[in-house]
């Protein structure tokens, strides 16, 4: 099993190389378990099978049976749309086995991740020492922040402030963490530091603030100088979700709405999202490192030779997790290879497509725009449709592999929502979807 096998490894790159040559993505559907359970059945056998069996049942059954985020057509939840050189080098890092937990398993993997952290650190605005690590998701990647938050004021019965349009993994990562969510009504769907400054009248042991910079549902920023401004006032730790929309930081058009995000303790993008790296890699940073360096080192007889107190960096010391691979890499690659004007390009295109299919809902006399986009999600409605007829939409839609966009909730309503992150994704495809919602 760990000999070198030429047949084995031309199998597997012949079909990478048919993948990565795969323009546009096609959508393909959603799987059926009956046949999927028909195809699987009898490979875990003792002898195993024939490699070449094994990656046709792949290839014919089981990735046509998963809806492809990475296809320009996916336009749903949040997709992502990996560089062709930040997936090949994904494929280099899972050759190489890295164990990146540490600088003495694997310093120059860790160099490559902290040069790129510095990237997004500096694009924020946050000093110089500011670093972190990667790991998984926004949701891993919250919940290490505010167990830092937590422990770094060490008061009981601890609140955090957050908005009621935070992320879910927010609220999930508080009732783990045992602290108390004080809510924070929003205004116009966005925390403001005048809300928030009212919320605290009158409370005790609040710590924390959480903000947004980009919620899933409408890409809303909230108003991050003015919650910073309270958080500063009370000596509040100021943590900022940005895993969908920080990637906006990129955009010089849309920069101005970042404006505070420079104060925050920690700071969450997910690259996997809007960075156009391969699932999973979310970017976690904090303005004092020490802090969460002190809070997630773990003590063990086995450990200690990582710790020498000799300027080592550890990425497992910022996070909870310990075993890790070095998943920034493949975003350190494709940022040396293509440039950063390239991803601000990119990320631009997203936001330009957004403003030019709200206008395009505004022109037409079937559907009525929610909300100007501020970042790359559209939210609309189709007049007279109930919720049954946007499902029914949307599931003739996937089947006709025109797109994948599924409707979500807005105020109680059902409504329809774009999501642009591909900038493979043209009008011309939007043109197409909206012209199918006349029936």
């Amino acid at each position: 099993m760990h000999s070198y096998d030429e047949r084995l490894t031309n199998l597997v790159f012949d079909y990478m190389r048919q993948r990565l040559a795969l323009d546009p993505v096609p959508l393909d559907h959603p799987g059926e378990k009956d046949k999927l359970d028909a195809a699987l059945a009898g490979l875990m056998t003792a002898k195993g099978n024939d490699p070449a069996r094994v990656l046709d049942i792949y290839d014919q059954q089981l990735s046509r049976a998963v809806i492809s985020a990475d296809s320009n057509r996916f336009l749903s939840f949040i997709p992502a749309a990996p560089t062709k050189a930040a997936l090949l080098f994904d494929m280099v890092v899972s050759c190489a086995s890295l164990q990146g937990i540490s600088w003495l398993e694997a310093s120059g993997a860790i160099a490559a991740e902290n040069q790129v952290l510095r990237l997004i650190a500096d694009r924020a605005g946050m000093p110089g020492t500011a670093g972190g690590c990667f790991v998984s998701g926004g949701s891993a990647a919250n919940l290490s922040a505010l167990v830092v938050a937590r422990d770094t004021a060490g008061l009981p019965n601890a609140k955090i402030a957050v908005s009621d349009q935070a992320h879910s993994s927010i609220s999930n990562t508080l009732r783990i963490i045992g602290v108390e969510a004080l809510v924070v009504p929003s205004e116009d769907h966005r925390l403001t530091g005048e809300a928030l400054r009212r919320a605290l009248e009158g409370q005790e042991n609040v710590i924390g603030v959480v903000a947004t910079s980009g919620t899933t549902n409408a890409g809303i920023i909230d108003d991050l100088k003015g919650v910073a401004e309270v958080a500063r006032e009370r000596g509040l730790w100021f943590h900022v979700d940005g895993a969908y929309g920080g990637a906006g930081l990129f955009a010089p058009s849309v920069r101005h709405r970042y404006e505070g995000i420079e104060h925050a303790d920690s700071f969450v993008v997910d690259p996997h999202k809007w960075l156009f790296a391969p699932f999973d890699c979310a970017a976690l940073i904090y303005r004092d490192p020490r802090l969460a360096r002190a809070v997630h080192t773990q003590d063990a007889s086995y450990l200690d030779v990582l710790h020498t107190d000799g300027g080592e960096w550890n990425p497992t010391d910022y996070a909870y997790h310990l075993t890790r691979r070095a998943r920034g890499l493949p975003l350190w690659f494709s940022l040396a290879v293509n440039g950063t004007d390239a991803y601000t390009e990119a990320v631009e295109r997203g936001l330009t497509l957004a403003r030019e299919s709200a206008e395009l809902i505004r022109q037409s006399d079937h559907l009525e725009l929610i909300r100007d986009p501020e970042l790359s999600a559209v939210l609309f409605r189709r007049r007279g449709w109930t919720s049954h007829d946007y499902y029914a939409w949307s599931e003739r839609l996937l089947a006709g592999q025109v797109g994948f966009v599924t409707p979500t909730g807005w105020e109680g309503e059902t409504v329809a929502r774009f999501a642009f992150l591909h900038p493979g994704t043209t009008i011309e495809i939007v043109e197409e979807i909206v012209a199918t919602m006349r029936d």
